[in-house]
């Protein structure tokens, strides 16, 4: 298997690839490199494949306006392209310099990327294997860092409006008198300008006010006034921000916050694992936490696993910091995203919320970065670069000597064990601030507790609710209380299915069966996106009319609208959130009570505060438990957990009933017990022979091609020559699993093989996934090397 060409000249990054909280290993595989600095050449990543940088002479007209972190126009292969400068002068494992191409331009007069970000960057390059450039694309807002067209078009500008400002004041009466006379408009409008401050803009003067242009060139011919050009920030979550309610923090929050701030003054970047059962008030000491920092003149990081928890998040930080809040997530617009980058980057804003990728964001003299819902396999990025916020965050952190606090009802199990053994420092919150403690949970056996009531019409699909749990909702319909019911699978049925020979409707581009979605008409793979029209017949045997079999949301949301026809309905999901303010508004007609209840998929079962919530009904808790991969349970736990949280968080104490063809199950039992510490003992204790994270260090590399037949053949020699690699280099406590086929062989047309490495030391497994990256490259023309560290699924 040949290596693949990379064009220019690449230089390989050579930096340490020490995970968070755990010692560097045996990288006597790495080769080394010699310095050679020089003041005409740098190093320019770019986002392609590739590792490593490109060197890059510095003409002389540019000298002086070339430093890292700027963005550049160089030449490549026969175009043209934008880099942003990794570092000056040259790292070289040879004594001779290449011939260099020069740089083309400079776009910035001050750097986009900072230091503390592009040193970040190094490491998550270095690390997750992963090109520089496409690391420093994915911290940049769209449209920064464009790739292959070299111009930097895409980039949003600085959005300005024109106003009229004042340009004299007006003291007395008589001057008013003398200069204005009867041209009472022209002297409605100045005083109009002097009461709002002294300027306004020309849309809001004419189109609000009614003040007509003649009025206005009045004022600028008396020399009253002057047209200028002002900068308008983008802001979506602007416009007045709702007064704090007063909180009284309760005695174990109180020793929470005295210990974070104990942490937090170091100034040494450390970790703390925050782990506090639902409704226990973590939000509110991440809010002090910030405060505190804001104070000693620093900044914040705030963290969320879902853009739907984003808006009930900025409410409450806007109501203790106000403008000082910035928004950083991909439901927003090229502009508002741009804005909210360039007013942390200025130091205007000094806290910035969002999800996985705000963790870039380019806040000055960080304090804290706080992860909410660590546990979350949302936080891992599933394209290049492949790093999990989690662990860019606590190396951060620790980079730029902040706090790092990670929270958590149920945290991941790598976390739960860096904190029983001393790399994080633990603190808990047992009780919820209600007082009257989490909701109860009862397992509800599908087998024996069926509806009694046959379904509306045949393609109505399976039973959905139990007696017990319809028995619920009505209750609370009668109370005035809120109900959430919880399914992690969208569509209607999960497939298609011929009722004469049994065969099953799948994706021609995928290993997977299509979703039908009733509302839509479609038959529908969730991982491609490909869609096609219900079938009339069979395919194989010609029978007519398919049969639907499984049940997903949008199956719930009609059985639910037919037992409860004056009951509120929302749906929250993929399919009804694809709008820009749809989670918002779903949520703010739920927090009016307009909706009794809300049905969703796992969007609802975190970080979700709403008092009125007594019920939470799990329509089928089986649905991740049978993943073929060494998570399910633990994810099942998490989310049936989290879920329970969102019932009796106000007054009135909640319930919640999980429906399950499987109580026995462990990872059931212990979430109806809320029993983390008994869940996590066992789980870790399961995953100790066959070595799963958090024991052993663990990489899924995945070959794929178009050609099954020359995947499976690389694949087999890729692992081959792996193991043949690590006998050479003598390398201990590494090992090579595989090859096999992927859970999920066929995606995107794409054949699918993996092999799996499992090593005791994070310094052993990065040593190997560099080489390969660095010296195998790709497996060969028209294949495909995906490698994944730390992988969150093993699909």
């Amino acid at each position: 298997m040949a290596k693949n060409k990379q064009p220019g000249r690449s230089v390989s990054s050579n930096l340490p690839g020490k995970p968070p909280g755990e010692a560097s290993g045996d990288d006597r595989i790495r080769t080394a490199t010699r310095a050679v600095s020089s003041a005409g050449v740098c190093e320019v990543a770019v986002a392609r494949t590739f590792l490593g940088t490109l060197a890059y002479s510095i003409p002389a007209s540019l000298v002086g306006a070339v430093t890292p972190g700027v963005r550049v126009r160089v030449p490549l292969g026969g175009g043209v392209e934008l880099g942003v400068v990794d570092r000056m002068g040259l790292r070289e494992d040879r004594t001779r310099r290449p011939r260099l191409r020069d740089l083309r331009a400079v776009l910035d007069k001050t750097p986009v990327v900072d230091a503390a970000v592009l040193e970040l960057g190094r490491w998550i390059a270095d690390y997750y294997v992963a090109p520089l450039g496409a690391v420093l694309k994915a911290a940049l807002p769209p449209g920064l860092l464009v790739g292959r067209s070299g111009r930097g078009d895409a980039s949003p500008g600085v959005r300005t409006e024109r106003v009229l400002k004042l340009a004299r004041e007006l003291k007395t009466l008589t001057e008013r008198e003398r200069l204005f006379g009867h041209a009472h408009r022209q002297r409605e409008l100045y005083e109009t300008l002097e009461a709002a401050g002294g300027q306004a803009a020309l849309r809001h003067l004419t189109k609000q006010l009614g003040f007509g242009r003649s009025v206005l060139n009045g004022l600028v011919t008396r020399g009253v006034a002057e047209i200028v050009e002002r900068e308008v920030e983008r802001d979506p979550f602007g416009g007045p921000v709702e007064p704090e309610r007063p909180i009284t923090l309760t005695p174990a929050q109180e020793r929470v916050v005295a210990a974070l701030e104990r942490l937090g003054a170091v100034d040494g970047g450390e970790v703390a694992l925050l782990r506090g059962v639902t409704g226990s008030g973590k939000t509110v000491i991440y809010l002090d936490v910030l405060e505190r920092q804001l104070a000693r003149g620093r900044s914040g990081i705030f963290l969320v696993p879902e853009i739907a928890l984003t808006p009930q998040m900025v409410r409450r930080f806007r109501a203790r910091f106000g403008d000082a809040v910035a928004v950083l997530h991909s439901g927003l617009s090229r502009g508002e995203r741009f804005d909210a980058w360039r007013g942390l980057r200025e130091g205007r804003k000094r806290i910035a919320i969002g999800p996985r990728s705000a963790v870039f964001a380019p806040v000055r003299r960080l304090g804290a970065i706080i992860v909410d819902e660590e546990h979350e396999s949302s936080y891992k990025q599933s394209d290049v670069p492949r790093y999990h916020a989690r662990s860019v965050a606590v190396m951060r952190a620790r980079m730029e000597g902040a706090l790092c606090v990670l929270g958590s009802a149920t945290p991941a199990l790598e976390s739960w064990a860096n904190a029983r053994e001393g790399r994080y420092h633990l603190l808990e919150l047992e009780e919820r601030v209600t007082g009257h403690g989490l909701p109860p949970v009862a397992l509800v056996d599908l087998r024996a507790a069926a509806e009694d009531e046959a379904p509306a019409d045949a393609d109505a699909g399976p039973r959905i609710f139990s007696r017990r749990l319809r028995d619920a909702i009505d209750v609370r319909l009668e109370r005035g209380e809120q109900t959430i019911l919880f399914l992690n699978r969208r569509g209607y049925a999960s497939f298609a299915e011929c009722a004469a020979c049994g065969h099953v409707w799948s994706c021609d581009a995928c290993s997977v069966t299509l979703t039908y979605h009733r509302r839509r008409r479609q038959l529908v793979c969730h991982h491609c996106g490909s869609t096609a029209p219900p079938p009339d017949r069979c395919d194989n045997c010609g029978a007519p009319t398919p049969g639907y079999a499984g049940v997903g949301t949008e199956q719930v949301e009609r059985r639910v609208g037919e037992l409860f026809p004056s009951a509120g309905l929302a749906r929250m999901d993929l399919d009804t959130t694809g709008s820009k303010w749809a989670h918002a508004e779903i949520l703010e007609a739920f927090r009016r009570r307009e909706v009794d209840i809300l049905l969703g998929t796992q969007m609802i079962a975190k970080g979700l505060d709403f008092p009125h919530v007594t019920l939470v009904g799990v329509i089928n808790a089986d649905v991740g438990l049978h993943l073929p991969d060494f998570r399910a349970s633990e994810r099942t736990f998490q989310l049936l957990e989290q879920v329970a949280g969102r019932a009796g968080r106000g007054d009135t104490p909640g319930e919640v009933l999980v429906q399950t063809s499987r109580p026995g199950h462990y990872a059931l039992t212990a979430a109806a017990a809320h029993d983390y510490v008994g869940f996590a003992s066992r789980e870790l204790g399961d995953r100790r022979e066959p070595g799963y994270p958090p024991h052993r260090r663990l990489a899924n590399l995945v070959v794929s091609g178009t050609d099954e037949s020359r995947v499976v053949d690389a694949a087999e020699a890729l692992s081959e020559w792996t193991r043949a690699l690590i006998r050479d280099r003598r390398l201990e406590g590494i090992d090579v699993i595989g090859p096999a086929p992927c859970p999920i062989d066929r995606l995107r047309k794409r054949w699918r093989w993996h092999f799996l490495l499992k090593a005791d030391r994070a310094g052993t497994l990065g040593g190997v996934l560099r080489f390969l990256g660095e010296r195998r490259g790709q497996p060969g023309s028209g294949l495909r090397l995906e490698i994944d560290r730390d992988p969150e699924a093993l699909l």
